[in-house]
């Protein structure tokens, strides 16, 4: 049987964020399930970047469905966690259910990759003391208010930890967590 990862998000995540680790995960023979606050279709966001904009746009972006709602999810099943950035862990982080699931994996060690705006969910269980981070550059102060020393890098590895600025570092994001994967949850 294969080992499962848990990707944990709502509406307004990034699209990319969610769909590449969860075809690329798929694609090395990883059992995913996607987590949300209920059982439903999640509406994502395109993030992008345009000429004369100071920061990011957003856009919709793509649907697709959850298969379990946070209450439903049992952390000791899951080998992993994915958290995708977008708006998504701004409002995730209040959520109590999704707060004890996230810290039972630092809690046990085990792989946790984090994009973007995912740190805002790390940082709300207290799980970034101590630890080098990256996350979406406009986070930098608030990586540095949960104790985390800010690393502005494609990818970053804090033992288990993995995390990254964006969609556009995928390759290196996915590459360093696939590594910390094969040999904490290797697919036989």
């Amino acid at each position: 049987m294969a080992p499962k990862i848990l990707i944990v998000t709502g509406d307004a995540a990034e699209s990319l964020e969610v769909l590449y680790p969860y075809q690329r995960l798929r694609e090395e023979g990883y059992d995913v399930d996607i987590a949300a606050p209920a059982r439903k279709r999640l509406r994502f966001v395109v993030h992008d970047f345009e000429p004369g904009y100071d920061t990011y746009t957003e856009k919709p972006g793509y649907t697709f469905p959850a298969d379990l709602a946070f209450s439903e999810v049992e952390p000791s099943r899951y080998a992993a966690v994915v958290i995708p950035g977008g708006r998504a862990p701004e409002y995730l982080r209040n959520d109590p259910e999704l707060r004890k699931i996230v810290k039972s994996f630092f809690d046990a060690d085990k792989p946790v990759a984090q994009i973007c705006h995912g740190p805002l969910l790390t940082a709300a269980v207290g799980a970034l003391d101590g630890r080098l981070v990256t996350s979406y550059p406009a986070l930098e102060l608030d990586m540095q208010a949960a104790g985390a020393t800010f690393r502005d890098h494609e990818a970053v590895v804090d033992g288990a930890l993995v995390s990254s600025r964006a969609w556009p570092d995928h390759p290196s994001w996915m590459r360093e967590f696939l590594r910390v994967l094969r040999t904490k949850a290797p697919v036989s």
